[in-house]
């Protein structure tokens, strides 16, 4: 949207000015009143910059542009109006946080001027936000990717879980979900306190004792604990702390933190059941019944799950490791070392780790790995076709270490 604005004023001869003045200008859209200014912002929005009037019946500017600051905080805000009153304006700026205030009438290139540098303001705002989201997205993930390989078990759950939390994120249209995706990635951060023994022992769905089950449980406290110290990841932090929090009641999208708490705790639960071996219809019957859930999120979630239906197991060499692959089965080295837990997603990283053991220590293969039966990258099936009965003699069973 580098140059939508809308402007919204109650009488029709002043919108008719405006297009006649800016539409060569600008991708310029009017709205009759504050009513229809704030559908059109639901119906054809974002805008770069909104233009009100201050004196509109039924809702006034101050009150319009808070309202809009409120739906779009990115969004630039603009008074024009005929009534000079210092006291409206001062309220004006303070309540609906305005970039710019004009008085009726205002030559056109003064508007246009000012709608110029509304545009460079609104620039500089979401430059500065998508700065921070990749800034932020690509040193969590590098941080991500490292635990991964010093706890593949846990943080190899964690991309499974930023895999179903992402995809519903997106089916629910939220906003914000670089925070909902960051809060999955790191929702496992805390299990760096954990013990190997207790989280195998919990994944494999065994009776964990109460002191086992307590340092579990303080997991979600300790990443907490760590993202809080990270400027601006005081919501991410929450959602950590509160991925086992039962649901509120409140839709999904009311509240940022407790929408992520709710993703994450949908997201994990499900996982869980899953890698206990429990059929998928099962898992989505038995989260229905239980109202600690989100229904509209279960609901998604199988929308997610269906549309994941549509890969496959293949059998690969290191050589032929690619992004986005899914370890299927535990992946050791020939001196009995776990390399990789099954259900973590094949990164740039991980494939020059694994090659690196190839090399010296030794990895043992073929590899178990989910593939996209629509990516284009994949080698094809009848690459894998001499691996067969190298799994029925090296890997039996592939979730044990080799002798």
């Amino acid at each position: 949207m580098p140059k939508r604005i809308l402007c919204v004023d109650d009488e029709t001869n002043v919108l008719q000015a405006f297009e006649r003045q800016l539409r060569k200008q600008f991708d310029l859209k009017t709205a009759l009143g504050p009513e229809l200014g704030l559908q059109a912002l639901a119906d054809n929005g974002p805008f770069a910059v909104v233009v009100s009037d201050l004196r509109m019946p039924g809702m006034n500017g101050i009150e319009f542009l808070t309202r809009v600051r409120q739906k779009a905080p990115d969004t630039v805000r603009v008074m024009l109006t005929g009534d000079a009153d210092l006291g409206a304006t001062i309220k004006a700026v303070n309540e609906g946080q305005i970039f710019q205030f004009l008085t009726k009438p205002c030559p056109a290139d003064m508007l246009a001027r000012t709608l110029e540098s509304g545009l460079e303001q609104h620039r500089l705002i979401t430059a500065e936000r998508e700065l921070l989201e990749r800034t932020l997205r690509g040193s969590i993930g590098v941080v991500s990717e490292i635990l991964s390989l010093v706890n593949p078990s846990a943080f190899s759950r964690a991309h499974r879980i930023r895999r179903y939390v992402q995809q519903m994120a997106e089916r629910l249209n939220l906003p914000d979900r670089w925070q909902y995706e960051l809060a999955a990635m790191l929702s496992q951060i805390g299990c760096v306190v954990v013990p190997l023994e207790v989280l195998e022992k919990s994944y494999g769905g065994h009776v964990l004792t109460a002191e086992e089950q307590e340092i579990l449980s303080s997991q979600s406290q300790v990443g907490h604990n760590l993202l809080a110290k990270i400027p601006r990841m005081e919501n991410v932090a929450k959602m950590v702390a509160d991925q086992r929090a039962p649901w509120t009641g409140k839709p999904a999208g009311t509240d940022l933190v407790k929408t992520g708490a709710q993703l994450l705790r949908v997201a994990l639960d499900f996982d869980e059941y899953m890698m206990r071996g429990a059929a998928f219809d099962a898992v989505l019957t038995r989260m229905r019944r239980c109202k600690e859930y989100d229904p509209e999120l279960i609901a998604v979630l199988e929308q997610v799950q269906v549309a994941e239906a549509t890969s496959e197991t293949r059998l690969v060499k290191v050589s032929q490791l690619r992004t986005s692959m899914i370890i299927h089965a535990d992946v050791f080295s020939k001196s009995r070392l776990l390399l990789l837990a099954k259900g973590q997603e094949v990164t740039s990283s991980v494939i020059a780790r694994l090659n690196s053991f190839a090399r010296t220590i030794g990895v043992v293969e073929p590899i178990h790995v989910i593939v996209s039966c629509t990516n284009p990258q994949i080698p094809s099936p009848e690459e894998f076709t001499g691996l067969a009965a190298a799994v029925l003699r090296d890997a039996s069973n592939p979730g044990t270490p080799p002798v």
